[in-house]
C-alpha cells in the first residue's frame, strides 16, 4: 500500500527548541535549504545529558539498577487530550535521534485519545550513559520495565530506525504486553552478519574528533535522510556537535560505540513469525534501493502484518510528512488487537 504525497505546506514548522532557534549563516540555510558548511561559531558545548534542552513535554526519570549499576531512564508521560480511549503507545527513537523528534506524534496520538510515553533509551538523551553490554532485548526489558513503574498492562508499541528493532524484539519477548506494534523505516530488515565476521569492541574510541570532519559527516548523513531538508532539521545537527564539544565527550563515545555493536551483533529477522500481534512496517520510500522491497518481505514474513510505504519520502517520514505518518498511525492504532490464538497464526 503506498500513500500519496500531499501539496507542501504553506506554513514552515516551528522548531522544536526554542533555545536552539539558529540566527547564523543559518539565515542562509533557511534560503537555500541545506546546512551551513561549517558549524557555527555560536554553537557552544551541549551536555551529553541534555540538561538545558528542552522537550516538548515534561521529562520523569525511572531509577533502577542493572548490570550492578544505578541508572535511569527519561521519559515523557502525556496523557489525553479530551475523552481518553483507555490505550497506550510506547514510542521508541532512533539511533541518531531523541525523544524529542516524536513531537508531532505526541499531539496526534494523545488528541486521539492515546497515553503517549515516549522514552530516551538508556545510554542516549536524558538517560544515563552507563557502560554495561548493550542488547536489544535489555532494550526491550528497560521498555517493559517502564511499563510495569507507569502501571501500563499493555501497550502499542512503535519505534524508528533502530527504535524499530527494538521494538519488534519487545514485541516478540513480551507479546501479552503488546497490543500493536508499528516500525518506521526500521534498519536491519535483514540479517547481514553471515561472513562479516566477528570483533568484539577494543575500547578504542576518537576522543579528539576533528571537529569540521565530524560535522561535514553529519551533514551527509543527516541530508540523506530527508527528501527536502528543512531548517528545523538542524537542531540534530546542533546536539551532535555541541556534545563533541563537551567534556564528557569520551564517555559518550564510549557508550555509543557499545550500542553500535548491536547494528552488526543481533538481529530480529528471525522473530518475525512469531510475533502475532498486528504489524504496520511504515515508511518514506526514499531509504535506499532495497528499503521498499524488504519492507513488503517483512510484512509477508509476518503472521498479521502490513506495509504502509510513502512515496518521495525519506528515512525520517514522521518529521519530514508527519500529517500523514499521524493519520496512518491514528488509523492502524485505531483497529482491534488480533486475539491470541497461538504462535504464528494470521
Amino acid at each position: 500500500m503506498s500513500a500519496q504525497r500531499p501539496a507542501p505546506l504553506s506554513c514552515v514548522v516551528v522548531p522544536l527548541v526554542a533555545v536552539l532557534v539558529l540566527t547564523l549563516p543559518g539565515a542562509v540555510a533557511a534560503q537555500s535549504h541545506r546546512p551551513p558548511s561549517e558549524p557555527p561559531a555560536e554553537w557552544g558545548p551541549i551536555s551529553i545529558n541534555l540538561e538545558g534542552f528542552e522537550y516538548p513535554r515534561p521529562v520523569e526519570f525511572m531509577n533502577f539498577r542493572v548490570f550492578g549499576q544505578d541508572v535511569r531512564i527519561a521519559y515523557m508521560d502525556v496523557a489525553p487530550v479530551g475523552p481518553a480511549n483507555g490505550r497506550a503507545v510506547v514510542l521508541h527513537h532512533g539511533g541518531s535521534y531523541y525523544g524529542w523528534y516524536w513531537k508531532s506524534q505526541i499531539e496526534a496520538l494523545t488528541k486521539a485519545g492515546y497515553r503517549v510515553v515516549v522514552k530516551d533509551r538508556l545510554g542516549w538523551g536524558k538517560s544515563s550513559k552507563p557502560i554495561l553490554p548493550y542488547s536489544m532485548s535489555l532494550h526491550a526489558s528497560n521498555t517493559a520495565r517502564l511499563m510495569d513503574h507507569l502501571g501500563i498492562d499493555q501497550a502499542a508499541i512503535v519505534g524508528h530506525s533502530i527504535g524499530g528493532q527494538m521494538a519488534t524484539r519487545f514485541a516478540f519477548l513480551y507479546p501479552e504486553k503488546t497490543t500493536h506494534l508499528v516500525t518506521v523505516n526500521q534498519i536491519g530488515l535483514t540479517d547481514r552478519r553471515p561472513g562479516r565476521g566477528f570483533r568484539p569492541f577494543d575500547g578504542e574510541i576518537d576522543a579528539d574528533p576533528d571537529l569540521q570532519a565530524a560535522y561535514e559527516a553529519d551533514v551527509r548523513t543527516d541530508t540523506r535522510r530527508y527528501v527536502e531538508w528543512r531548517p528545523e532539521f538542524l537542531d540534530h545537527l546542533r546536539i551532535r556537535h555541541g556534545q563533541r564539544l563537551s567534556g564528557d565527550w569520551p564517555r559518550l563515545a564510549y557508550v555509543r560505540r557499545l550500542g553500535g555493536n548491536l547494528r552488526s551483533m543481533d538481529t530480529v529477522v528471525d522473530d518475525w513469525p512469531h510475533i502475532g500481534a498486528k504489524t504496520l512496517i511504515l515508511g518514506g520510500e526514499i531509504d535506499g534501493p532495497e528499503f521498499p522491497a524488504n519492507a513488503r518481505r517483512a510484512a509477508e514474513i509476518l503472521p498479521n502484518g502490513e506495509v504502509f510505504l510513502i512515496p518521495d519520502v525519506g528515512h525520517n517520514p514522521h518529521e519530514e510528512v508527519p500529517d500523514i505518518v499521524n493519520a496512518e498511525l491514528v488509523r492502524f492504532l485505531g483497529t482491534d488487537p488480533v486475539e491470541p490464538h497461538g504462535e504464528g497464526q494470521r
